[in-house]
């Protein structure tokens, strides 16, 4: 190897080195409350769930209907009180119990990590999804086989090379039974890039992240922004009307 190219060749090591040690996981769950996240319910103002439909029990952050007589259209989000941009989420996940009285038969055994969701402050009271990517999490009861699939509320993406407007499409994972934790990470980078992985193995990847511009909730969203470019966002979790618990939850900036 020549001098300079050698000289070139560690100087780009030593970088990727570098860039390496700035990028760990941090905890954005404390295990004990729910500091850094707030709540929004449809039909209720950000921060209020009367409900107390988020609660942290046993190390967890736990979704539960214990104090609902009947679903009532009441999605619900929990979201983390930073926005990124390149990252890497971890978690794991288990489904519990039964559905909530009046729940819809899809939203059995159903849940998602919302990625680069809109700010809370702007959606509508009775609005049912922030615009955002789901990474959808389903359970072995939902009629659905798979998990680790993907949702997208006031967004598209490419997929296989090709523009995908299609609201939800499945990934390669079959779902787990009842009461077992799954692990899920999610890979995002910035508009580009998103991997899905269950369990340490990736079943899903898609690019070119846009905000809907037929999407009525998107166009204020775009308006704003000057463009429809999907680059940042917040993450949350969902409440869909099955019980559902999160623990273990992390996050890695990257150096995109």
């Amino acid at each position: 190897m020549k001098p300079m190219l050698r000289t070139a060749t560690l100087a780009a090591l030593l970088i990727s080195c570098a860039a390496g040690q700035d990028e760990k996981w941090t905890s954005i769950f404390n295990g004990k409350d729910l500091d850094g996240w707030t709540p929004k319910i449809r039909g209720h103002a950000l921060g209020e769930d009367p409900n107390k439909t988020f609660v942290v029990k046993d190390g967890a952050i736990t979704v539960n209907y214990e104090k609902y007589a009947d679903w009532g259209d009441a999605f619900g989000h929990l979201f983390y009180k930073t926005k990124y941009s390149s990252y890497r989420i971890r978690l794991e996940y288990r489904f519990t119990g039964d559905q909530v009285k009046g729940g819809p038969g899809w939203a059995t055994q159903n849940s998602g990590i919302m990625l680069h969701s809109q700010d809370p402050k702007t959606m509508g009271q009775d609005q049912d999804f922030p615009c955002s990517l789901e990474f959808q999490l389903l359970g072995k009861g939902n009629g659905v086989k798979t998990t680790g699939n993907l949702c997208t509320p006031g967004t598209y993406i490419t997929l296989d090379g090709k523009v995908n407007k299609t609201h939800c499409m499945n990934s390669k994972c079959p779902t787990l039974p009842l009461g077992e934790w799954v692990k899920a990470e999610a890979e995002v980078h910035g508009g580009k890039l998103v991997k899905h992985l269950i369990n340490g193995q990736e079943v899903m990847q898609y690019s070119d992240l846009k905000l809907d511009e037929s999407d009525s909730n998107a166009k204020p969203l775009i308006e704003i922004q000057g463009n429809n470019n999907l680059t940042e966002g917040y993450i949350s979790l969902q409440s869909e009307s099955h019980p559902v618990e999160f623990k273990n939850i992390e996050v890695m900036e990257l150096k995109d």
